[in-house]
Order: C-alpha cells, then sequence, then structure tokens
C-alpha cells in the first residue's frame, strides 16, 4: 500500500505572552485547537484523533495533563497520544500527527502542543539539585554557553554575530502578531549593551518564557480537497535522537541533527538544501544557535555558517530567510515552541504568514531540538503535493 500525502490544512496559535492569567491550561489549548480547526472550516465532529505533546510535565506540575484535556478538545471517545521528546517535542508531536495520516490510520488528525510558563519556573527545573548535577550552571543557557563558546573558537566567528541573529528575529517579530515579545525600540546597540548572563550569552540573545498554544490539522489528500484555502504537503519529516553524553559526541553539530535533516532531504528529493529549500524556521533559543544549525542542517560548511548571518543571506529579504516570525527568541512556550517552526513554515507555503511572508515560498524546513541537543524534529513542507 501506497503512503498517504499529509497536508496541513488548519493552523492556529494563541497570543503568546508572559502570562495568560484569563485562561485555565484547558482554556488555552482550546483557543489554538478552535483557530485551527475555524482556518480550516472544520469541526470538532470532523477529528479523528488528537495528538498532544508538551515540555516536562514538572513544569506546571500537573503530571499527565492531557487526560484532563480530552474534553476540552474534544477528544472524549477518540484516540489521544502524548508525546514528549524534552524542547523539540512540538515538531515530534506534529510528525506522529502525519504518521496516523500517512499510514491510513486515521483521514483528520489535530494535532496541538502547549506551555504554561507563568505557572512553572522552567530555568530551576531545569537546574537538578546535588547530587544529580554539579552546581556548575543555571537553566538551559548554563548548559549550551560552552556549546557557543566551542563553536566561536572552532569557527573563528567574531563576538558579535550574536546581537545580528537577535536583533534580526525581534524585528522580525514585529511583523507577527501572535509573538510575544514586541520590542518598537529595538536597536542592535540595545542588544549589545544588555547584560551578559551566560558568557557569550546575552540577555537579549535568551528566549522569553511564554505562555502559548499552537495547533495544526492534518489530513489526506481527500481531505485536502476539500479545505478551503491552499494546503501545505509534507514532502519529508523525521526525528532522531542521540545520549546527553557520550565518548565523541560532538556538542556544536550533533550528528543526530546531521541525520535527521538526512533522512527528511532523501525524502524530499532535495540534493542542495542552501539551493533548493526557500526559507527555514529554525528552534534558536540562544542567538548564536542560527549559525551553529545552519551547518549542522548542512546550508553552510563547517565554521562557515556564521558568515551567511553577517552577510544579511538570513534577514527577512535574504537569500536564506531565517525565522521570518521571530522565531524561539521572541516566543517560548516550551511545548509549543516546536510546534510554532513547523506551523510557520506551513503558514509560509501556503502564502498565509501576512507581514513576515517570504515572496515565493515554495519549500520551507521546520527544524526543533530539545534535550541536551539530543532530541531533533524536522519537517519540510511545500506548496506542492510529493510527486507531483
Amino acid at each position: 500500500m501506497s503512503k498517504e500525502p499529509v497536508a496541513v490544512v488548519g493552523v492556529g496559535q494563541t497570543k503568546h505572552v508572559a502570562a495568560r492569567r484569563d485562561v485555565s491550561i484547558a482554556g488555552l489549548v482550546r483557543e489554538a485547537a478552535r483557530a485551527a480547526l475555524d482556518d480550516a472550516e472544520l469541526t470538532w465532529a470532523d477529528v479523528d484523533a488528537v495528538v498532544i505533546g508538551k515540555a516536562p510535565d514538572f513544569f506546571e506540575g500537573v503530571m499527565m495533563p492531557e487526560l484532563y484535556l480530552a474534553d476540552a478538545l474534544g477528544a472524549v471517545g477518540k484516540p489521544m497520544l502524548r508525546v514528549h521528546t524534552a524542547g523539540s517535542v512540538g515538531g515530534s508531536t506534529a510528525l506522529v500527527a502525519a504518521g496516523l495520516v500517512t499510514a491510513g490510520v486515521h483521514g483528520t488528525v489535530l494535532t496541538l502542543a502547549f506551555e504554561k510558563q507563568s505557572e512553572s519556573n522552567a530555568m530551576w527545573g531545569l537546574s537538578l539539585p546535588i547530587p544529580f548535577q554539579q552546581p556548575l550552571l543555571a537553566g538551559a543557557g548554563g548548559f549550551f554557553a560552552p556549546h557557543v563558546r566551542a563553536y566561536m573558537r572552532r569557527s573563528g566567528a567574531p563576538d558579535t554575530v550574536g546581537s545580528l541573529v537577535a536583533y534580526k528575529d525581534r524585528r522580525n517579530a514585529l511583523k507577527n502578531p501572535w509573538a510575544h515579545l514586541h520590542e518598537h525600540d529595538i536597536t542592535l546597540e540595545k542588544v549589545q549593551a544588555s547584560p551578559m548572563l551566560w558568557d557569550p550569552i546575552r540577555y537579549s540573545e535568551t528566549c522569553p518564557s511564554s505562555d502559548g498554544a499552537c495547533a495544526m490539522v492534518l489530513t489526506d489528500r481527500a481531505g485536502a480537497a476539500r479545505a478551503p484555502r491552499p494546503p501545505a504537503w509534507m514532502l519529508g519529516g523525521a526525528m532522531r535522537s542521540e545520549p546527553t553524553l557520550f565518548a565523541g559526541k560532538d556538542f556544536v553539530s550533533p550528528q543526530a541533527g546531521k541525520d535527521c535533516a538526512a533522512d527528511v532531504y532523501r525524502q524530499a528529493g532535495i540534493a542542495d538544501p542552501r539551493r533548493d529549500i526557500d526559507a527555514v524556521e529554525m528552534y534558536v533559543p540562544f542567538s548564536w544557535y542560527e549559525p551553529m544549525w545552519l551547518e549542522n542542517l548542512g546550508f553552510a560548511e563547517e565554521g562557515e555558517g556564521w558568515k551567511l548571518t553577517e552577510s544579511g543571506v538570513t534577514e527577512l529579504d535574504g537569500d536564506l530567510p531565517v525565522n521570518m516570525s521571530g522565531g524561539v527568541l521572541s516566543t517560548n512556550p516550551i511545548g509549543a515552541s516546536g510546534m510554532i517552526r513547523f506551523a510557520e513554515a506551513a503558514l509560509q507555503v501556503r502564502g498565509l504568514a501576512g507581514e513576515h511572508q517570504v515572496d515565493g515560498a515554495r519549500k520551507v524546513l521546520g527544524h526543533a531540538y530539545g534535550g541536551g541537543s539530543q532530541f531533533f524534529s524536522m519537517w519540510l513542507v511545500g506548496s506542492e503535493p510529493p510527486n507531483s
């Protein structure tokens, strides 16, 4: 039996903010799901199954929240799956949902991811006490800063590159009404003058803590034919993982990331990603990860990624726009951050990204990573169905 092509026919997001005190977690996820269904002009009755994801349950302190969210998501009496792969979970959740459609198990699947960081403390949740971890770092930034310094030594990148990424992404966010951070007075000088948190990562080069949810409606060829607006078609999707620590692990450019990208490109028939892919929504929680992932994903040779950033290639009007929506640097409901990358990629090829639309975007990559640079999920979506 041949694989069923997967189409994205609905996308919905909440307005991402520091604290959504007006809604519960159930209200938050329902808001995004309702928006995705409205985009697809479908009802809860049209959904065959729900696939939900979020980051660790201890962030909010509600264990297995999917069990009580079924009612809010119209999933009572329907199959509901939970996915968790740390920070990459938003992407992984979408891929699990896509797999159900591809295999013909379900015709239309609602997939959703969320985080309500105002009800948690992710930084200290990720800072384990002695004896489980040496007291050498605080939060994710403390873990990743040494890897950024290793990249700088390896590539010879000037120390201004991180501020260029942050300045670009925060300006892009001003064109995205759903983004959390809207810093209308942002300047490069302000980014470079912000406090140093984890050398070389400055305050303005880090992601915020956001409350938010993102949802997508995935369907088969028959469902896509009924869609009121152009669908985005999944051309390739893959997940890969590797241990947090092992002899020979390359923290700057993890092998699992390379393998995941290579698999997606193989599925989609991409010979040269730099030439064949129009834009990228990339998981960049700390600004230096843009040049690092440009190399890991095959858009630049090793040690050359920072030159793409510095020369303006990744700007919204550049040759390879990266994080047109403002990225994780502007919006970070952790469990949803990966799905937002996937959903924003879909909006681009559907021509529905609004002010941050890339003209002529036909193939766009969505990318997520999580844990200690150990979990990766990616998909490539296109404006035309596969093999068309």
